[in-house]
């Protein structure tokens, strides 16, 4: 009888757990399925301030010269100091930052700012490098390379010796060398709950100006219209990514009630003429004319990485045309490839553009790459 109850029992809750579940997958009929344990694991890779997360490793600071010599230094710079094509990360930090746990050069308004000034916690700098680095192939790095980079970055910035090996078991002593580690600040009603000893008050006190308030000063002076360009066109030196974008310095600035102002017309930038899932036709005519040509430049992020007449990244438009006229098949072959050591040791990953729009790049390039 008691067998014959357990039996009973086991086939109530296999019913009662069965019911359920058909009820959970019933919730969106026919969309999707349930993630599997290991697609979870591959997408969970965050790493916390209190490290957890943080996957069993380690590295040296010598293996990670190696590595930072061989796939970071081309953008960053031999010793993290570089600032010509991402802002340095190195620099600007002391003895007394890493004893106090506040940058003092903060405080200085003239100063430029470098990331281990700012940066707080270990664990964002771990996180970044695993996730995001290199730029070209992210994700690549091995979890003891991002040990070894992150040990190479951390020496650089006095953190740690020579010698020394960082593993995911002495995270948590270096971050309490961190230079800027108590200069974030959490006392404000930004965070949702009281976890961080919230004031319950807004993190500014401004009062809005009654009476006898200053009036809205007046820009009297501007940029003489000879002068806009003299570092080349804004616009086409700004990335295509990002709030900030750069004035059309080529035309003169519109400024209403300046008598005798020049008044810039609206910049248009004309349409693709080939349709971008077309493949094996021929750029015809007008695909070559420089709007055109800039408007799947733009299209396709390659002003991210070369102005039309000044090198950002990679080289500028101008310069290319001068190297390769007449040669639209090869610059076309380019562009599709990628590739390094032409115009120096940065790579430029293979493009995913189609073959119309990589042909009528490259023949607008190998004409001259006139506006």
């Amino acid at each position: 009888m008691s067998s014959c109850r357990k039996v009973l029992l086991t086939l109530t809750l296999m019913a009662v757990a069965g019911l359920a579940g058909a009820q959970g997958s019933a919730k969106y009929p026919g969309v999707g399925r349930d993630a599997t344990p290991k697609e979870v694991a591959a997408w969970d890779i965050d790493v916390r301030p209190d490290f957890k997360g943080l996957p069993a490793g380690s590295g040296t600071v010598a293996k990670g010269q190696d590595v930072w010599e061989a796939k970071c230094a081309q953008c960053h710079g031999i010793f993290g100091e570089s600032n010509e094509v991402f802002n340095p990360l190195i620099g600007g930090t002391s003895a007394d930052d890493i004893k106090t746990g506040r940058v003092a050069k903060l405080k200085d308004p003239e100063g430029g700012r470098t990331t281990f000034m700012k940066v707080a916690t270990l664990s964002t700098v771990w996180d970044y490098i695993n996730r995001a680095m290199p730029w070209t192939a992210p994700k690549s790095l091995t979890t003891d390379e991002v040990y070894s980079v992150t040990a190479f970055l951390l020496n650089l910035a006095g953190v740690v010796p020579d010698n020394f090996t960082l593993s995911n078991k002495n995270m948590g002593e270096v971050q309490a060398r961190m230079p800027n580690r108590n200069g974030m600040q959490t006392r404000h009603d930004m965070w949702p709950g009281n976890e961080f000893g919230g004031t319950k008050k807004p993190d500014t006190a401004n009062v809005a100006c009654m009476k006898n308030c200053s009036t809205e000063p007046t820009v009297a002076s501007f940029l003489p219209d000879f002068a806009r360009d003299a570092h080349g066109n804004l616009l086409e030196q700004n990335r295509t990514v990002g709030p900030q974008r750069g004035a059309d310095t080529s035309k003169p600035e519109g400024r209403a009630g300046i008598p005798g102002a020049a008044t810039a017309a609206p910049m248009v930038v004309a349409p693709a003429t080939t349709d971008a899932k077309t493949t094996g036709a021929k750029p015809d005519a007008a695909a070559t004319d420089g709007k055109a040509a800039l408007a799947l430049a733009n299209k396709n992020g390659c002003m991210v990485c070369h102005g039309l007449g000044n090198k950002i990244v990679g080289p500028a438009f101008t310069d290319i045309a001068k190297k390769y006229p007449g040669k639209a098949d090869y610059l076309a072959g380019k562009i599709k490839s990628g590739g390094s050591g032409l115009w120096g040791p940065i790579p430029m990953p293979p493009q995913t553009l189609s073959d119309a729009d990589a042909r009528t790049i490259a023949a607008w390039l190998a004409s001259g790459a006139a506006k």
